[in-house]
């Protein structure tokens, strides 16, 4: 685990040295100095220069600056209670809701968000998939100064990708509380025809649940190892939190889960950890006593409401901590459109598979009737669910699981860019290498071999077509997620690849991907396992 002092010295250095490093390009466009404010604002500052965030509690309030509208969100970090749907449980969020507002925008637009940090702890916010400017990323210590308690930062920049996109915390494993939420991009052009939308949140869950916490298991699951990497900002309190966030009430089900060391039962026998063939082994490292869609339960799922023989554009995104999802509509064939928030061509499937960070948005026309829309935790057993509902009439029970769950089920590998993203076939100008490594017996999850150092950093050139080849090494499946840029598969044979910004790795398998560094700054590219990232599967790139 970095020091305070270590984290100090990157961040003041992350400047000066991307200058030095990247030659004249990047000289004539240097990084912000993180220490010093930011043209939104400052970590314990405020954001008078812009309009009072009120409006919409899902959109904001727009306003007109210049040529483009800036749509204003204040989103506040407390502790308190949140009900699961008959289960009241104490955790992180923003402002009582779960999963936090969903804040929807149109391309053209910026978006100027206050975090008003009410948490006990240092906390930040992180745009999954955008490609935000460098300083307002959300990486404590590398990006930005983590928000203190009792401080605001305002984050603002434009919004010019349409698309499925997520916020969470990206300090420690705070985003396995319900420090998360959904974030859609709509296109003032949309070429796509439907009639209503539902925006779909995946999530495992274990915090206030018989005491147990993210963090928790983090200790656990490193053993006598020390912290994780508790990315602080030198703030000396680390990322995660306290150990108080449970609710204990002694619930058995959590006990039974979370009160034992990990990896063993109350008698000291290693359980069975779930396989899956699909994800080529375990599953996961963390058991969780519940799987959530748009913050309920099985027993007492979310209903959307439609008519029959509707259009309906389903939004999934995957925010969970450790869990995969195999995500299946009863009775009903989904045409794939979007990975990543990146249109594709339009593809025919029953069932999905959603790693961690990742999403996908569908079409279906809906039938006529209740179809329980299940999210089958990938090798752990359990399942997530909600009901689509366009008739009267009993809803499946909540251990129903869809046939289209076994039907066909098509990969991120297997769908080509449409178009209007596609990149083109030019040759790489540089190669990275990545090794995946690590047990589940050390908990020494890496890229070859060596934990994240924020001293240590991959250089590439502003311009460059960079290629990450990413081998798997262990024998545990990771989501690999990199931020402020979409990627490209490569190697399909009929088309140019998906674009996207997290994919999944399995056991023994590679992964090649293509970017453009055409987004200076320092940015990270971890395994998005919030465990493994906090173990030390991280690493930076600089141009």
């Amino acid at each position: 685990m970095p020091t305070s002092a270590q984290t100090r010295r990157a961040l003041l250095r992350t400047s000066a040295l991307a200058v030095a490093g990247a030659g004249a390009l990047a000289a004539a466009r240097p990084l912000p100095d993180p220490s010093c404010s930011t043209p939104a604002g400052t970590p314990g500052g405020t954001a008078a220069t812009l309009p009072a965030p009120a409006g919409d509690a899902r959109s904001g309030e727009a306003a007109t600056s210049g040529a483009r509208a800036v749509r204003t969100v204040r989103l506040t970090a407390v502790s308190g209670t949140v009900d699961l749907g008959g289960r009241t449980v104490r955790t992180w969020s923003y402002g009582d809701d779960l999963p936090g507002r969903q804040i929807r925008v149109t391309a053209g637009e910026t978006l100027a968000v206050t975090l008003a940090n009410h948490l006990p702890r240092s906390t930040t916010l992180h745009w999954h998939g955008l490609g935000v400017p460098n300083a307002m990323d959300g990486v404590p210590g590398i990006t930005q100064r983590a928000v203190r308690p009792g401080a605001d930062f305002v984050y603002r920049f434009p919004l010019d990708s349409p698309g499925t996109y997520w916020y969470h915390s990206h300090a420690g494993v705070q985003a396995d509380r319900g420090l998360y939420g959904p974030l859609i991009v709509e296109d003032p052009h949309e070429p796509l025809g439907y009639d209503t939308e539902w925006v779909v949140v995946l999530d495992d869950w274990l915090d206030g649940v018989g005491g147990r916490t993210p963090d928790a298991e983090l200790k656990k699951l490193l053993g006598g190892r020390g912290g994780g990497m508790s990315m602080s900002d030198g703030d000396g309190k680390g990322g995660g939190g306290d150990s108080r966030g449970g609710d204990g009430d002694g619930d058995p089900e959590g006990d039974a889960h979370g009160s034992a060391p990990h990896g063993s039962d109350r008698a000291g026998r290693r359980p069975q950890r779930g396989k899956s063939a699909l994800l080529g082994g375990v599953g996961g490292d963390v058991k969780y006593p519940y799987y959530l869609v748009n913050g309920r339960t099985a027993n007492a799922p979310r209903v959307f409401a439609a008519r029959p023989g509707q259009r309906i554009r389903i939004r999934l995104i995957n925010a969970s901590g450790d869990t995969a999802f195999r995500v299946a509509l009863g009775g009903h064939r989904m045409t794939v459109t979007h990975t990543d928030g990146h249109p594709v061509r339009p593809t025919d499937t029953d069932a999905l598979m959603l790693g961690m960070g990742e999403r996908y948005d569908v079409l279906v026309t809906a039938g006529d009737g209740v179809f329980p829309l299940t999210a089958l935790a990938e090798g752990k057993g359990g399942a997530a669910r909600a009901l689509l509902r366009t008739a009267s009439g009993a809803a499946p029970g909540a251990s129903a699981r869809p046939r289209e769950l076994d039907g066909r089920l098509v990969s991120a590998d297997e769908l080509l860019a449409d178009d209007s993203v596609a990149m083109d076939d030019r040759r790489p100008d540089r190669t990275l290498g990545l090794r995946l490594t690590g047990t589940m017996k050390k908990y020494d999850w890496a890229f070859g071999g060596e934990r994240y150092d924020p001293e240590k950093v991959r250089e590439v050139r502003a311009g460059e077509r960079v290629r990450v080849v990413l081998t798997n090494a262990t024998k545990m499946w990771h989501p690999v997620h990199l931020h402020g840029h979409a990627f490209a598969l490569t190697g399909t044979q009929d088309g140019p690849g998906a674009r996207k910004d997290t994919v999944a790795v399995l056991p023994g398998r590679s992964v090649a991907v293509d970017f453009d560094a055409v987004n200076p700054g320092v940015w990270m590219l971890h395994c998005h396992n919030a465990y493994h990232q906090e173990a030390g599967m991280m690493t930076l790139l600089r141009y």
